[in-house]
């Protein structure tokens, strides 16, 4: 439902030491059984923080491994691109001006409430700054194992035997556990089209993951592809100070937005040559420089067969309430779904795990949860939609959450979030320019109030169900 077409981003990466040596630089600890499950969450994002938390109040043994120095994953800006400061790959996807594209209600964490004085659609850095508020609120960090890159992760001997590498060390450990949950997400992987005569090309080409600033395409003619969140999103960051603005896209999302008259649209590229590109319907355009928001692919290079998983850069199968590992049920993978209210999402995806960990509820078998998830690959197919869809949300997210309810016993998430987003994406298809101008405020589960931001009255505009 391409109405629906818009959500956040984040993610993850995470580990814990041990004691016996198994040769100069790699250590091991595998320790007795217990009856308290041993949990490995790989990610400090918010996947893996939220999993912290609810862990940590529960009383389960778990450790958080980080390749990084920072928590907040995606939502740390760095100004730099390609590698981190100890030679990794840079996670984040963050640019300067970025704001959320939902409004504060829905990105809070729950029992932590975002600050009244927070603006509608916070800034990166002030919801970065609230998810550190977060971390040091619940005494996370203590259970973070940072700097440790997990390099494998394999079912052997019915536990998952996890290595991880110091990153500036160079030490390697590994370490059973009893479950894993995998919070490392799926933004921070480009995923780059393959276009004819690319290499032609004489200007400069980049993929939004790399995008930061603005201010370097100023005057200059740009292509932007793409029109999902980030497309959209960037096009009218760069479209302030470039001379014009070039973008190809085959959405067929009714965007109303009056865009400025150096803003061109243009449908697919056929072929690009050394100045500019031929489009398929035959128009040429020249340009300096490209920045492709074509998304992301699902990577997750630590996991082998062992898994049981399919992983594609378009998929990640089979999936259990688009999160569960159906072939070795003790993996979950959060923060796969597209078109939600990711945060709260996310959220209610801990919870649901932290439950089953706990041993609240017991899953279907594997024939029941394959059926279920076959189900859902047949309905995409009876509508000519490509397999990817199997980890779209959109219309079905308030049902999600009344499922997970259900079966987990854990509190429902209000239906007022998805009747939320629902208003919000109208907004963005009407006008890119002002959606953020709105404020949006609670009254209860079902019921939020709309204004716009500089209105001191709620007036009428009531939502209920």
């Amino acid at each position: 439902m391409n109405s629906l077409n818009y959500l956040l981003l984040f993610m993850c990466a995470c580990c814990l030491p041990f004691s016996n040596v198994l040769s100069y630089n790699t250590k091991v600890n595998q320790q007795p059984k217990s009856n308290s499950p041993r949990v490995c969450v790989i990610g400090a994002g918010i996947a893996g923080l939220t999993s912290a938390k609810y862990l940590k109040e529960e009383g389960i043994n778990f450790t958080v491994l980080e390749a990084t120095n920072y928590v907040g994953g995606t939502w740390r800006y760095d100004p730099r691109v390609g590698k981190d400061e100890n030679g990794l790959d840079l996670h984040t996807s963050m640019y300067k001006h970025l704001r959320t594209n939902l409004p504060k209600p829905t990105m809070e964490l729950r029992g932590f409430p975002i600050p009244k004085d927070m603006p509608s659609y916070p800034s990166w850095r002030l919801f970065y700054d609230y998810i550190k508020s977060y971390v040091a609120h619940y005494d996370l960090e203590q259970h973070i194992q940072f700097l440790h890159n997990v390099i494998s992760v394999k079912r052997q001997d019915n536990v998952w035997r996890i290595k991880h590498k110091h990153v500036l060390k160079g030490d390697e450990f590994e370490e059973d556990y009893d479950f894993v949950i995998i919070g490392t997400g799926h933004f921070s992987k480009p995923n780059m089209p393959e276009i004819t005569g690319e290499q032609l090309f004489k200007g400069t080409i980049i993929h939004s993951h790399d995008y930061r600033v603005p201010d370097v395409y100023n005057n200059r003619r740009v292509l932007v592809v793409g029109a999902g969140p980030s497309g959209m999103d960037i096009a009218i960051d760069v479209a302030f100070g470039c001379k014009t603005l070039i973008h190809s896209h085959h959405s067929k999302v009714n965007f109303r937005t009056k865009f400025p008259d150096h803003y061109i649209r243009k449908p697919d590229i056929k072929e690009f040559n050394e100045t500019g590109a031929f489009f398929v319907d035959g128009t040429f355009e020249e340009f300096d420089d490209v920045i492709y928001c074509t998304g992301y692919e699902y990577y997750y290079p630590f996991l082998d067969e062992s898994s049981g998983l399919t992983i594609d850069k378009h998929s990640v199968i089979p999936l259990y309430k688009y999160m569960v590992n159906i072939k070795q049920p003790s993996m979950v993978l959060m923060g796969l779904i597209i078109r939600a209210c990711i945060v709260v999402a996310l959220d209610a995806q801990a919870r649901y795990t932290t439950a089953l960990i706990k041993g609240n509820f017991t899953l279907p078998s594997e024939e029941e949860m394959m059926n279920e998830w076959q189900r859902s690959v047949e309905v995409i197919r009876s509508k000519g939609r490509p397999l990817s869809d199997i980890h779209f949300l959109a219309e079905k997210e308030d049902q999600y959450y009344e499922e997970m309810s259900k079966e987990s016993g854990i509190d429902r998430v209000p239906p007022v979030m998805f009747k939320i987003r629902a208003v919000d994406t109208e907004a963005k298809l009407k006008n890119l320019y002002t959606y953020r101008n709105y404020v949006y405020e609670i009254i209860d589960n079902d019921t939020f109030t709309r204004r716009l931001e500089n209105e001191t009255s709620q007036s009428n505009n009531s939502f209920a169900p």
